[in-house]
């Protein structure tokens, strides 16, 4: 099975983000590396959020572009995704990756896990 090459973003980026993202692969030498999108089994609410950048394009990876960054989401984590927004926002004293979820019917307080 190939990757699935879509044109509908599974989670859109905000303009915070695109700006963080694109510092990140400069700043790291990530040269063409995809931001890697995820969710995996743990966290105070059940599931927690995954951000990493990855060369590797697996057989069921989800692919689209959003303003020149490659953003790459396996199928498992599209179904928990969708319609999910990524922001960064930063305050005096650090920045972080913000997930706002449609789909998360709980989230614990520090806002990195879930349950849908």
């Amino acid at each position: 099975m190939e990757k699935t090459e879509t044109t509908t973003p599974i989670v859109t980026l905000t303009p915070n983000a695109v700006k963080e993202v694109k510092r990140l692969q400069e700043v790291q030498g990530l040269g063409q590396a995809g931001l890697r999108l995820g969710v995996k089994g743990g966290g105070c609410s059940g599931l927690s959020y995954t951000v990493n950048f990855d060369t590797e394009i697996g057989p069921y990876d989800q692919v689209y572009d959003v303003e020149d960054i490659r953003v790459i989401v396996d199928m498992k984590s599209a179904i928990y995704l969708q319609g999910t927004q990524l922001d960064y926002q930063k305050d005096l004293l650090s920045g972080q990756f913000k997930f706002s979820n449609p789909n998360a019917t709980k989230s614990c307080g520090c806002g990195e896990s879930f349950s849908a």
